[in-house]
């Protein structure tokens, strides 16, 4: 008769590890939660020129040439005008001509600024950029207006290059006039001062 097996013993206990003393913890945010999509990147907007086809040295150069065209139509009649008062009367002559060149002054400041402060499809065009129909836009996507205009064409065209290039003669108005032809975005260097470009209408 066979003997039944001895019970099995039961294995003796492993003893644990005691826990780990309490530390400090971290406290807790007790704030108010963000709203959900707050980890998303903010995304930019284009600039308003993007995508666009910018306009070319070469229609730039012939809106300038227009535009002085224009300009110098009343220049020369003026000019005519000082001459035939020059054959009558030398005082004549000097009055009319000062008061002609302020004349003209006033218009030349006010040519750009008014024609490109227009709206709707002639916005941000002189007569001449109308004619080859190219036209100024502002980087921040609002259409030029009378102040925007003026501070491109007068302070920074006229009077910033002009000083500078009555300091360092030629040269400002040289780099300024022809920095589109090698500048990745067709900008001359008021166009960088005041964040324009120069696009097809």
């Amino acid at each position: 008769m066979e003997t039944p097996p001895p019970p099995e013993r039961p294995l003796p206990e492993q003893p644990q590890a005691p826990p780990p003393p309490p530390g400090p913890q971290a406290p807790a945010y007790g704030g108010q939660v963000p709203p959900g999509g707050w980890q998303q990147p903010i995304a930019q907007q284009a600039p308003a020129w993007h995508g666009r086809q910018l306009a070319s040295w070469g229609s730039r150069l012939a809106a300038y040439l227009i535009d002085a065209l224009i300009l110098f139509v009343p220049v020369l009649g003026l000019t005519l005008i000082v001459v035939a008062v020059a054959a009558g009367s030398d005082t004549g002559a000097i009055v009319t001509g000062i008061v002609g060149f302020l004349a003209y002054l006033v218009l030349g400041f006010l040519y750009w600024p008014l024609l490109m402060a227009r709206e709707g499809p002639h916005n941000g065009q002189t007569w001449g950029k109308q004619a080859v129909g190219i036209r100024v836009i502002r980087d921040v996507g609002e259409p030029m207006n009378f102040g925007a205009a003026a501070l491109r064409e007068i302070v920074v065209k006229g009077f910033g290059v002009g000083i500078a290039s009555s300091i360092i003669p030629f040269i400002p108005w040289f780099l300024d006039f022809f920095w589109p032809l090698w500048d990745d975005e067709n900008r001359a260097l008021h166009d960088m001062i005041v964040s324009t470009h120069v696009v097809h209408a």
